[in-house]
C-alpha cells in the first residue's frame, strides 16, 4: 500500500519517549526512518517493560519500522558517519530529529555548513537546556497537585508519559510543516522543541493557569469526579466499575431517562433552585446527582447495565485492566493493535498508526534488532564498499555486521 511519506528519509538520533515516538509516527506513514544508537544501546535499550529473555517491550515497539544503525558516537570516525547521514543529498533527506542538547559535534551550525536546507528538529528538556522528562515537568506544571482523592495530602503522580506522547506528536508536525515550507521556499529549518513548554503549553490552553490565576491558588482535587461536570464512577451489582458522563444535556437526559430519575431531579431543581441543564450546576450538584443515580446501578449486572445503557446512549465506559484489552485483541476486536516478533522471535503485541488513510491504517513496522541495518545503510546512503565498512567495523566504529553479502554492498 502507498503511504503518504513514501519516499521521505529522516535520521534519527533520540532517545526515550518523544523522539522515537516523531521517528515512529513518520514511519508509520510510510517515511524511511534510520535510527542511530551507541554501539550495544542507548540508555533506553532495556527499558521497562521488558519480556522474559530481557528485550525491552519499549524500545522494540517504539522503534518499530525504522531502520537501526549502530555507531560509536564518541570517536571522530563514528561522528562523521552520522554527520554524513543527517546531511546526505538528495531531495527527500536531509531530515534529522535528535535529543543530544550540549553535544558541539552535533550543533545545528555544523551541520547546516554540510546541507543549507537542513530540517532538524532538536528535542531539550527545558528550553535553557537543562534536561527533564516527563515525570518532572508534570510535577512542576502543577498537575499531580490537583490529581486523586480530595483527602489525599501530597502530589498524585501517573504512569503514562502524557507530555512525552504530546511532544512526539508534535515532533512529527514539525518536521512536516518544515518539508511544506522547504518545498515551497527552499529553506532548511532548526527547530527545537522543549518537553517543559510542551507541558506548559498543554495546561494553559485548557484554561488551568487563568483559573489558579483567578482564584490565586490551586483548584481542589476531585477524586474520580470530572471536573466543571457532572461525571463519576458506579459500581454495579457484580462489582464491576463503570465510568459515566454527562457533559450536554442531550447526555443528561439520557442518563435520567434510562435511570427513571427525571422526576426526582425535576424536584430537586424546583427545591434547590438549580438548572441541571446546566453543566456547571450538574458539577455544583454532584455528589447528590450520584447519590440519587447510585442504587439503579447497585440493582443491576455489568452486562443489564451496558444494555440500557446503550440503548438510551448514555455516555458511558467500563473500567477494566490491560490484560481484558490483550483478550479483545486475542479476539481480533481492536484493528490498530498487531502482533509483531522480538527480534529473538518473542511475540510482543503493538499498534498501527492510529490514522486510518482510506479505511486503513497501514502495517505496524518491523521491531528491528540493534544495528541491524547499519551495513546496508551505509553503503546504500553513503555508498561505502564492503571493504571500507568491514574496516570500520574492525575499528570499532559500527557495530557487528549483519550481512556482508547484501545487494548494496556487492555493488559498492
Amino acid at each position: 500500500m502507498s503511504r503518504p511519506l513514501d519516499g521521505l528519509h529522516v535520521v534519527e538520533c533520540a532517545s526515550f519517549v518523544a523522539g522515537p515516538t516523531g521517528g515512529m509516527t513518520l514511519a508509520q506513514m510510510g517515511a524511511d526512518v534510520i535510527r542511530i544508537d551507541p554501539i550495544g544501546g542507548g540508555s533506553d535499550h532495556r527499558r521497562w517493560p521488558v519480556a522474559p529473555t530481557g528485550e525491552s517491550y519499549y524500545w522494540a515497539s517504539l522503534n518499530k519500522g525504522k531502520r537501526s544503525v549502530a555507531v560509536d558516537m564518541r570517536g571522530d570516525e563514528g561522528r562523521e558517519l552520522v554527520l554524513a547521514l543527517a546531511a546526505a543529498p538528495g531531495p527527500d533527506r536531509g531530515v534529522l530529529i535528535d535529543n543530544v542538547v550540549g553535544r558541539r559535534w552535533m550543533a545545528h551550525e555544523r551541520l547546516a555548513e554540510r546541507r543549507p536546507d537542513l530540517i532538524h528538529l532538536r528535542l531539550q528538556g527545558h528550553p535553557d537546556g537543562r534536561p527533564a522528562v516527563d515525570y518532572t515537568v508534570n510535577a512542576e506544571v502543577g498537575v499531580p497537585g490537583i490529581t486523586g482523592g480530595e483527602d489525599w495530602a501530597g502530589p498524585v503522580n501517573h504512569v503514562l508519559p502524557a507530555w512525552d506522547l504530546i511532544a512526539g506528536l508534535s515532533v512529527a508536525t514539525g518536521v512536516l510543516a518544515a518539508l511544506h515550507q522547504r518545498a515551497r521556499t527552499g529553506r532548511g529549518s532548526y527547530i527545537e522543541l522543549a518537553l517543559s513548554d510542551v507541558a506548559l503549553a498543554g495546561v494553559a490552553n485548557l484554561g488551568w493557569l487563568s483559573e489558579a490565576a483567578d482564584r490565586q491558588g490551586e483548584r481542589p482535587r476531585q477524586g474520580n469526579h470530572v471536573y466543571g461536570s457532572f461525571g463519576v464512577d458506579f459500581t454495579c451489582r457484580d462489582g464491576e466499575r463503570v465510568m459515566v458522563v454527562a457533559l450536554t444535556e442531550g447526555q443528561w437526559r439520557a442518563l435520567q431517562t434510562v435511570t427513571g430519575t427525571a422526576e426526582v431531579f425535576t424536584a430537586l431543581e424546583t427545591a434547590l433552585r438549580a438548572n441541571l441543564a446546566d453543566e456547571s450546576e450538574r458539577y455544583r450538584l454532584r455528589e447528590t446527582i450520584a447519590a440519587v443515580i447510585r442504587p439503579w446501578f447497585a440493582a443491576r449486572d455489568l452486562a443489564q447495565a451496558g444494555k440500557e445503557l446503550d440503548t438510551a446512549r448514555v455516555l458511558w465506559g467500563r473500567y477494566r485492566g490491560m490484560a481484558d484489552v490483550v483478550g479483545d485483541h486475542r479476539r481480533e476486536a481492536h484493528a490498530v493493535l498487531a502482533d509483531v516478533e522480538l527480534p529473538c522471535g518473542r511475540p510482543a503485541i503493538t499498534a498501527r498508526s492510529p490514522l486510518r488513510f482510506d479505511g486503513d491504517h497501514g502495517p505496524a513496522g518491523e521491531c528491528p534488532a540493534l544495528g541491524r541495518d547499519t551495513e546496508t545503510v551505509l553503503a546504500e546512503v553513503l555508498g561505502l564498499t564492503a571493504a571500507e565498512i568491514g574496516g570500520l567495523y574492525d575499528r570499532r566504529v559500527i557495530g557487528p555486521p549483519g550481512n556482508l553479502t547484501n545487494p548494496h554492498l556487492e555493488a559498492g
